[in-house]
């Protein structure tokens, strides 16, 4: 005959047991936020398809929840300060929404930068995620990040035709960033800064003559609708390029048992960065063959004009270089790395 104290033993125990059940099945939901409608490029050929592996690896144990288009509210802007806050679990934005915060990181924005190929984003993004590692790990201390990247080739959506230098200047074109903006001045329009979701008022208001984009966006706010000229660019740079960090909160991060946690890790990091690029990539495709479709008219500039260009904007990067020396970095450091990590990359 068990005694009391045997029993209650027992029942320490059990109790015990379905506790650490309980911990060790613990169910998590993330809520993921980002700035673009749920048919854009990123949202539906790399954030949708994050969360359903993030699902079916854990064995349905986190649940992945996707706002998509500002709907828990606030401002492109404030997207990293969501997750880091814990406003929301992840986040996905352009890191140039909040111009200076990420200094070193904006060396990717570099006029001529990236190379110009059809792998252009797969390769700044498996670079953009080695260089936030090693120069710019501080930049993103306060959250988990899960991938960085950029996009393809940038280049210039307009009402009028973009033939030369001449042409572009005393338009009113949207750039996406500080540096973005400052090339556009030294090439002779006029910028105006906002971030891409309003776009398609602006240009269907006159507020704007053109945008600078790449390809893969473009569908989802139906650019090809309202411009019908794109300006490309000869040679083997591209014009320019944004780049996006994929962020989780610390906090939510660190509260996960560790098999969730191997869950994040094990979808986060260089192979994630790339598949992003890589969907940019595939979308820039697409996007180019709707505007085909549409009858639009694509222009591209031939070397020498492109090199004129280039002359032009070659200042952008002398101010970059000294406006980050006052904040004690060492841009010109910084740019040697990151072009030799594109080219590694770019090799391979």
């Amino acid at each position: 005959m068990k005694t009391p104290w045997t029993l209650r033993a027992m029942s320490v125990a059990l109790g015990g047991a379905v506790l650490a059940g309980a911990a060790w099945a613990q169910q998590v939901t993330l809520r993921v936020h980002h700035f673009l409608p749920a048919q854009g490029s990123i949202p539906k050929t790399a954030i949708e398809p994050w969360a359903k592996k993030v699902e079916a690896d854990s064995g349905g144990r986190i649940k992945v929840q996707v706002f998509p288009a500002m709907q828990l509210g606030g401002t492109p802007a404030q997207l990293f300060d969501q997750a880091k806050d814990g406003v929301v679990d992840v986040s996905w934005t352009v890191l140039g929404y909040t111009p200076g915060r990420f200094p070193r990181m904006e060396v990717f924005e570099i006029p001529f930068i990236a190379p110009s190929h059809d792998r252009s984003a797969e390769v700044m993004s498996k670079a953009a995620w080695d260089f936030a590692n090693k120069f710019a790990a501080e930049e993103f201390k306060d959250v988990k990040l899960l991938a960085v990247h950029t996009h393809g080739p940038g280049l210039l959506h307009t009402k009028q035709p973009v033939t030369g230098l001449e042409s572009l200047r005393g338009m009113k074109i949207r750039g996406g960033t500080r540096i973005v903006n400052n090339m556009l001045v030294k090439l002779g329009a006029t910028p105006v800064g906002m971030p891409v979701p309003q776009v398609t008022e602006a240009l269907s208001k006159g507020v704007l003559d053109g945008t600078t984009i790449p390809w893969e966006v473009g569908p989802s706010l139906r650019v090809h609708e309202i411009v019908k000229n794109h300006t490309t660019f000869g040679g083997d740079r591209a014009l320019y390029t944004m780049a996006f960090a994929f962020s989780m909160n610390k906090a939510k991060y660190e509260s996960l048992p560790p098999d969730l946690k191997k869950v994040i890790d094990a979808n986060s990091g260089a192979a994630l960065s790339a598949a992003f690029g890589k969907a940019m990539d595939e979308a820039d495709k697409i996007g180019r063959d709707i505007a085909l479709k549409a009858g639009n008219k694509i222009t591209q500039l031939d070397v020498a004009e492109t090199q004129r260009w280039l002359r032009t904007a070659s200042s952008v990067e002398d101010d970059w270089v000294k406006e980050v020396k006052g904040k004690g970095i060492d841009g010109a450091a910084l740019l040697r790395e990151a072009r030799a990590m594109i080219k590694q990359h770019d090799t391979k």
